[in-house]
């Protein structure tokens, strides 16, 4: 059963700050918000004669209750459960300024709900998808190691491990991106959004090949028409990374995938790259004359992804395929003279405990891979371990925290290092992703669009281009509708969508 959760507020709008910290704590918290006006004062809000002005009430029918007062520089904040008030925060002449506002507020909601669930956070305060970003810019400034761990410690309430992770992580990140001019750059992704068939707790853009196939070579006809334009976009930065990604892109038939490949050959400036990568994805979709195909045109990187190597539990997420077939896959590339092959597992899938982690990877131990990114499930609305989660009640994972613990072991033990991390909301145990190399194999598009430190051009059904102004703080993005049909209908649109904002915001 959800918990239920009212959150109210007046004065600042911290609503989306509030919300993915409070749900770190209560998984599954069922919000209901409301934004008070002074104008509201007669209907809920009440004065504590005595004390500081107004505080909200609450309704003791809910779980837990927030009612937060936040003005410019002070605040007065109220948490209940069940009605009964199990914290309170009261602070004057707070830094005004947004960013430390909204952290000290946070530590005060952190330290009530640690104390009434019992719960340390391993990343604190940090709930968004890049919490080393800020130690990558730290580095990036000169700042010793001391003061960093400091500041993640006391303004975040980071644990001593993930800010040990993070500072080695920023480190690398850095060094990569010092050997290159990634300023004056640009990334492109290109989404090929079919899959031999979805699975269990997948929300992305994907569309099984079974309902969705016909409409492929429709679908890479509007591609092509997007690829060329951005081939022509960018006149005056050098090509530096390509990532096709999906979905599945292998699930193409192998005239389909040469035909996608060509396009990247003829539209885009690709021996500009420093890096150039596929999404293999799943065993089932690859082929010894696809894998070929990839190394003839010059793919320097691809990933196979297992997720895991137990068949009970590739059966129970819908991965219609064997861990056989993950290894003769492997093999195949290999064969075929791919010598950087990235695997993903995910930690925390449907009935596994650590042991069948620690399983996973002793298989993978065996191919030797460059890299290992290791995800820990994140359960979206749409996954269909949400949606049908009657279906799979008793098997849920155990030990997610102790799954990661043996694969940063493992890593160490094999020679990867980590160099990329970021997180995803309602992940297991509050926990992240983790993606390790052997030195000299890094992906570098994961670092570039991780710490957004360069543009990245899209195309494709769902694909969303980003574009970074160096010297203003700024990021802008513009977004490809997701439906497969809209966009092979709207193609003009999606290109004159990024026309315009090059046109207004770029002298290219």
């Amino acid at each position: 059963m959800d918990t239920l959760v009212e959150l109210n507020l007046f004065g600042r709008d911290y609503e989306q700050e509030m919300r993915p910290l409070i749900r770190a704590f209560l998984p599954g918290a069922d919000f209901e918000v409301t934004h008070y006006e002074a104008e509201d004062e007669p209907m809920r809000l009440v004065v504590e004669k005595e004390k500081d002005p107004l505080i909200l009430s609450c309704n003791a029918a809910n779980d837990y209750s927030f009612c937060m007062l936040l003005m410019e520089d002070w605040f007065r904040i109220r948490i209940y459960r069940k009605g009964e008030l199990i914290g309170r925060a009261d602070a004057d002449n707070v830094d005004s300024e947004r960013k430390a506002f909204r952290n000290r507020v946070a530590r005060e909601v952190y330290q009530v709900l640690s104390k009434d669930t019992k719960q340390d956070l391993p990343w604190g305060i940090l709930t968004g998808v890049r919490p080393t970003k800020l130690v990558y810019e730290a580095v990036a400034d000169g700042r010793n190691e001391d003061e960093i761990r400091n500041a993640m410690k006391t303004e975040y309430l980071c644990s001593d491990v993930k800010t040990e992770t993070s500072i080695t992580i920023a480190k690398r990140e850095h060094e990569i991106l010092s050997g290159m001019d990634y300023q004056n750059g640009y990334s492109i992704y290109i989404g090929i959004p079919f899959c031999p068939t979805t699975c269990a707790y997948c929300s992305f853009t994907s569309y099984p090949l079974s309902k969705f196939g016909k409409l492929a070579d429709d679908y890479l006809d509007a591609l092509e028409k997007e690829i060329a334009f951005l081939g022509t976009c960018r006149p005056k930065r050098r090509l530096s990374t390509v990532y096709i990604g999906g979905g599945t892109p292998t699930a193409l038939n192998e005239a389909q995938l040469e035909r996608l490949l060509c396009m990247v050959d003829r539209y885009l400036p690709i021996s500009e790259t420093v890096e150039y990568t596929v999404e293999a994805g799943r065993p089932d979709s690859v082929t010894e004359a696809k894998l070929k195909l990839l190394k003839e045109h010059n793919v320097t990187r691809i990933s196979l992804n297992p997720q895991s190597m137990r068949q009970k539990t590739l059966d129970l997420i819908g991965r219609r395929h064997t861990a056989e077939q993950i290894v003769d896959a492997f093999h195949m590339a290999r064969a075929c003279g791919h010598t950087n092959i990235n695997m993903d597992i995910i930690i925390g899938l449907t009935g596994e405990n650590p042991d069948d982690v620690s399983y996973t990877l002793s298989e993978i131990a065996k191919l030797d891979p460059e890299n290992l990114t290791v995800h820990t499930l994140a359960l979206k609305r749409a996954a269909r371990l949400t949606t049908e989660r009657e279906n799979y009640a008793g098997l849920e994972a155990t030990g997610v925290t102790e799954m990661l613990e043996r694969t940063v072991a493992f890593a160490k033990e094999h020679g990867y290092k980590p160099y990329y991390l970021y997180r995803q909301k309602n992940m297991a145990e509050n926990l992240e992703n983790v993606g390790y190399a052997k030195p000299g194999t890094e992906g570098i598009y994961n670092i570039l669009i991780m710490e957004e430190k360069q543009t990245i051009l899209a195309a494709g059904a769902g694909a969303m281009s980003k574009f970074v102004f160096y010297g203003e703080d700024r990021i802008e993005r513009v977004e490809n509708v997701k439906s497969l049909t809209d966009y092979i209908a709207r193609i003009d649109e999606m290109i004159e969508r990024k026309k315009t904002f090059l046109e207004n915001n770029f002298s290219q």
